[in-house]
């Protein structure tokens, strides 16, 4: 089943690819125009991806789950 969804980022993190958010079309009801991960890689692969009210909040969860996991590593 496909989507209308049209527009969508690559999040990348020192030269990696760690992320794709897509930005909900109307199709998705109460979560049109919000930001889901619709794939995560390495440290920001998520079992139940989220979804964000904006880019920058999504920015935020990345930066954060990059930083946490790599020090729960060490």
């Amino acid at each position: 089943m496909g989507s209308n969804d049209t527009e969508s980022h690559l999040v990348f993190d020192d030269g990696f690819l760690v992320a794709i958010l897509v930005h909900l079309c109307e199709q998705h009801g109460s979560d049109a125009g919000r930001w889901f991960l619709e794939a995560g890689f390495g440290r920001v692969d998520h079992p139940n991806p989220p979804t964000f009210a904006s880019l920058g909040a999504a920015q935020d969860w990345i930066t954060h789950r990059l930083a946490t996991t790599a020090s729960s590593a060490l």
